[in-house]
């Protein structure tokens, strides 16, 4: 397991790039899609807000290694999910 300063640099850089790549594509894409491009950042920022939280404070009465396995898929997960809806604007 990394330590948390790690993983909140590595939550950081990705939601960084996530922004900026939305950024890129909002300004060079359709008009049309100018709210959903909104909607979208601040889905990202509420995202690292989150998953940011969630590392300094883990669940008690669960294994930290679970937690953070657990807590790592569900992040790369919301990820991608964010990544197939900047490819659609």
């Amino acid at each position: 397991m990394a330590n948390k300063r790690t993983l909140k640099r590595a939550i950081n850089g990705i939601c960084e790039e996530l922004f900026s790549e939305c950024i890129a594509a909002s300004l060079y894409g359709n008009e049309n899609h100018k709210e959903n491009a909104e909607a979208l950042l601040f889905c990202i920022m509420k995202t690292q807000h989150n998953y940011i939280a969630r590392v300094s404070h883990p669940e008690p009465g669960m294994k930290a290694k679970d937690y953070f396995k657990n807590l790592r898929e569900g992040f790369s997960a919301q990820v991608i999910e964010i990544a197939d809806q900047i490819n659609n604007l």
